[in-house]
């Protein structure tokens, strides 16, 4: 996910995100057990991607009494049981790659927090509409570009094993809805996609033999894309762990949707799922000059206003979603960069440090810096 990253890419099947209108009662396929069914989730994780940035800006989390903790010891009591860490190659500001992880990942494993790595193989952000290659890949084949995403993904795995603090689940890519490393690996070159994909899910493998691996596609509620683009992947051997998905109600439509769409691709592909990104505000208000992505009541969902208590309904909302995938096949959910609250410098662009943050009135942390119920009911709910 990304500031404005509302267009799919024009594959077959594929639909653009929109702002949805949305019924007053959220519903569940026909036939899930539905919300009151009251199974624990295994994975209850939480983006945390721009902790390191953030901290050295000189932000502070809160509990909820007001008292100042260490963000990670924050998360652990509530429940968290996932990280997740995005992964650049070469970012402009030096955050966001493997020497940044690393002593992350050492705090989290300290307070029992698993790691979720996310490698967008780009410098920058990665999404459906944007998936550039890393500048110091740019003049590679599809051959070397094969060969630099094995080395690539087998560098930053190997380094978190080696420290003791090895990755739980990896992504190969990020929202790869048209593929990854354009031009080259977008949806109309299916063969040297499947070659990236199988290198990184090999790599991830090689360095890390009990990881679980995920192919992530955003768009949750769009069942064509997933049919299409699995098929796709499919068809040519990569094989993979999970299906995971993003899922904003405010760009991918109503519950429902994603319902049936979760329990149609677990059952047509034979592999569990999870909802890899949601999000939803506290506020409509923003704490900088910047128009947050949410700022207007007609992109709510009916029943969740943006306050805390709507905000944590709506997580509820969404690990019953979760929970309710037949055959126990919904493995749980993450709440993306839940800890990106605002702080000068620390904005959506890498590259200008006066950039500002599009997403603090969705983080899990108010503008006071004190947790939101949310986080509670992300880490306890289905705990």
């Amino acid at each position: 996910m990304r500031r404005r990253s509302v267009l799919a890419a024009g594959a077959a099947g594929a639909a653009a995100m929109a702002v949805p209108a949305l019924g007053a009662a959220p519903a569940f396929a026909a036939g899930s057990p539905g919300p009151a069914h009251r199974r624990r989730l295994e994975i209850r994780g939480l983006d945390i991607s721009s902790l390191p940035k953030n901290e050295d800006l000189g932000a502070v989390y809160r509990r909820a009494d007001g008292r100042r903790a260490d963000l990670v010891d924050i998360l652990a009591d509530a429940g968290i049981t996932h990280a997740r860490l995005k992964v650049w190659v070469n970012p402009a500001d030096g955050y966001n790659n493997k020497a940044r992880i690393l002593p992350l990942a050492r705090r989290l494993k300290r307070a029992g927090i698993a790691i979720w790595a996310d490698f967008h193989y780009s410098d920058t952000w990665a999404d459906p509409a944007h998936q550039p290659k890393p500048a110091a890949w740019t003049g590679l084949d599809a051959a070397g570009l094969t060969r630099a995403v094995y080395e690539h993904t087998a560098d930053v795995l190997g380094a978190l094993k080696r420290q003791g603090t090895p990755a739980d689940l990896v992504q190969i890519g990020n929202e790869i809805n048209g593929g990854m490393l354009w031009p080259e690996g977008d949806w109309e070159h299916w063969d040297n996609l499947a070659a990236f994909l199988k290198a990184g899910l090999r790599a991830a493998k090689d360095t890390t033999p009990r990881i679980r691996t995920i192919l992530h596609l955003a768009n949750g509620g769009d069942n064509g894309l997933y049919r299409w683009w699995f098929d796709n992947a499919v068809s040519r051997g990569v094989d993979f762990d999970i299906i995971g998905l993003s899922y904003y109600p405010f760009w991918h439509g109503p519950l429902e949707g994603a319902a049936a769409n979760m329990a149609d691709i677990t059952a047509r592909y034979g592999k569990p799922c999870l909802i890899a990104e949601t999000g939803y505000p506290f506020t409509l208000d923003s704490e900088d000059a910047t128009n947050d992505i949410m700022n207007s009541p007609a992109q709510l969902t009916d029943g969740y206003p943006a306050t805390p208590e709507g905000q944590a309904a709506w997580m509820r909302a969404v690990a019953d979603l979760a929970a309710a995938v037949p055959g126990k096949q919904g493995l749980g959910y993450c709440y993306w960069e839940g800890a990106w609250t605002y702080r000068a410098g620390s904005g959506w662009n890498e590259q200008d440090p006066a950039s500002g943050n599009a997403w603090e009135n969705l983080a899990l942390f108010g503008f006071d810096d004190r947790e939101l119920p949310a986080l509670k009911a992300l880490g306890r709910y289905r705990g």
